[in-house]
């Protein structure tokens, strides 16, 4: 009875935590895009909400910057990585600034991989790392990460501020003619502005001026404020979005028609009939003593050729030269000695093996046994040159 409550005991606690580890969810990572409706500590949905709290009229774009919506007095591009800017959107952002309107660009860190066209046209490069500065806070852990830059001409947006909290990362150089600094910390720049025509571009090192995580800090809200004030200010979205995927090319489509069709043809061969079924042919095939026989009966057949005489001397004469260096150009008498000398096999024997292959070959055919009785001479002679066989007198 003790045993089976410990076990109901043990059984609920299992599934207790069973349960508890089921409803346990894993959060989801924040989202790293400066767009307005990212909520987490790197958005720009704090700015937002913000501004237009504040009575600012403010509105964001979601399609190509070639279509600004008229009356638009600043235009806001936060580190846009999801698609490039074009170059006619460039062209578009150009003439918009250069009719009086104002482009604010938080550049994204890297430099080179997504906004190609923008820093073309803004000459922008990387800038040193910026120091470290914990001004303005109240504890050196309000803002992790992070650093102070000062505001070092207080020009447009930036009249009448004094400080700015942005991450501690590189900064920007601009090598625009009209490219004027207008806040860093020590040799790294963080805010450029660049005069164009009647409008005016401010580049931002990183969208940290914007971000949900800093907005409150030192005056970076004033900045935004002060934007605001001039007039409608919009938010680009849609370069924060990734590009559709290209539509697929025609040659694909043929493919894969190219495909159903040889499909549908196997199938259809394979599965139709073309009458009715035929009963299956059983094959029968010849025994083994079948074709042992027809062997024999071709063998008594077939009549000896007489080149094949030849061959049995001129095998046996490159074994001489092989076996005890005796050329096969010597006379057949010369030959019988010199294989008596050197390998002990009587001269008799090769000159008579010799003689009546002579005589075989003199006839008009010659039969299998005559061509056998020659043939086993001259194989006992190789024999015995080869040392296979006792030398016989």
């Amino acid at each position: 009875m003790k045993n089976v409550r410990t076990t109901a005991i043990f059984g609920l606690l299992i599934a207790l935590a069973l349960a508890a580890g089921l409803s346990t969810g894993q959060d989801t990572p924040d989202s790293l895009v400066p767009s307005v409706e990212n909520v987490g500590p790197q958005g720009a949905r704090a700015l937002f909400l913000f501004l237009r709290e504040g009575g600012h009229s403010v509105s964001e774009q979601r399609t190509s910057l070639d279509s600004l919506a008229t009356g638009t007095r600043t235009l806001v591009l936060a580190s846009p990585t999801g698609r490039p800017v074009s170059d006619a959107e460039v062209l578009a952002v150009d003439r918009f600034v250069q009719e009086g309107g104002t482009l604010v660009y938080l550049s994204p860190r890297e430099l080179g991989r997504h906004q190609a066209a923008l820093e073309k046209w803004l000459r922008l490069e990387e800038g040193p790392l910026l120091p470290a500065s914990e001004r303005g806070l109240a504890t050196d852990l309000a803002d992790a990460g992070g650093t102070t830059v000062d505001v070092w001409l207080d020009a447009g947006p930036l009249r009448g501020l004094s400080a700015l909290r942005i991450s501690q990362d590189r900064g920007l150089r601009v090598n625009h003619p009209s490219a004027i600094p207008l806040a860093g910390l020590g040799g790294a720049v963080a805010v450029w502005r660049v005069a164009l025509g009647q409008g005016e571009v401010y580049v931002l090192a990183g969208a940290d001026l914007a971000e949900n995580r800093r907005l409150e800090l030192l005056d970076n809200v004033r900045f935004w404020s002060a934007l605001a004030s001039r007039g409608p200010l919009v938010i680009d979205e849609y370069h924060h979005q990734l590009a559709p995927p290209p539509p697929l090319s025609r040659g694909i489509w043929v493919f894969a028609a190219q495909v159903l069709a040889v499909a549908g043809v196997y199938a259809l061969s394979r599965g139709t009939r073309f009458g009715e079924p035929r009963p299956l042919l059983v094959e029968k095939h010849r025994s083994a003593l079948e074709y042992v026989r027809s062997m024999g009966w071709l063998m008594r057949r077939a009549k000896v050729e007489k080149e094949l005489l030849p061959e049995l001397d001129k095998s046996l004469r490159q074994q001489l030269q092989e076996q005890l260096g005796i050329s096969p150009d010597l006379a057949d008498v010369e030959a019988a000695r010199r294989l008596e000398q050197e390998g002990g096999v009587p001269a008799s024997r090769y000159l008579d093996a010799k003689a009546q292959l002579t005589q075989l070959l003199a006839q008009p055919s010659v039969r299998p046994v005559d061509y056998a009785r020659v043939a086993r001479l001259y194989a006992h002679l190789e024999r015995a040159v080869a040392g296979q066989e006792a030398p016989r007198r």
